[in-house]
């Protein structure tokens, strides 16, 4: 580029500036003072709104509060009838993995992988489970 050209695009890029700011100074200074009653008298109304919208947020909070109690309380009484299940349901969940192991295998000989894998995924956690009941029962006797 030739200094001529040089000096042609910072007079460019300096104008363009200028007629940005000139645009947005008077946009802003036109919106403040059209605006400045309107917004004086809706930040008002915001105020005097925010004392009674303090006072339903808290009841928000309490309505809630209410509400993750109740769901305390289920999970507390599930936790519950979980504990107290014994060694015949013990039993019952091996008898399940071991069919499940049967449904796998199954599924596999057919060729249903999906199904394979959904199968195997239960069984695991089922295991799982029995385990954790196991788990109780030394920690009962111990």
């Amino acid at each position: 580029m030739t200094a001529i050209q040089i000096c042609a695009l910072i007079g460019l890029i300096v104008g363009a500036a200028l007629i940005y700011w000139t645009g947005y100074r008077g946009g802003l200074l036109d919106g403040r003072a059209a605006g400045q009653v309107e917004g004086i008298e809706e930040g008002k109304a915001i105020q005097r709104s925010d004392s009674s919208g303090t006072i339903r947020d808290l009841s928000l909070l309490l309505n809630q509060s209410r509400a993750s109690r109740k769901q305390l309380y289920v999970q507390y009484e599930r936790a519950l009838a979980a504990s107290k299940l014994g060694e015949k349901d013990r039993d019952t969940l091996l008898t399940v993995a071991r069919q499940l192991q049967l449904a796998a295998e199954t599924f596999k000989a057919l060729k249903s992988t999906e199904q394979e894998i959904r199968s195997h995924r239960l069984r695991t956690k089922t295991l799982e489970i029995a385990a954790l009941l196991d788990q109780a029962k030394v920690e009962d006797a111990a």
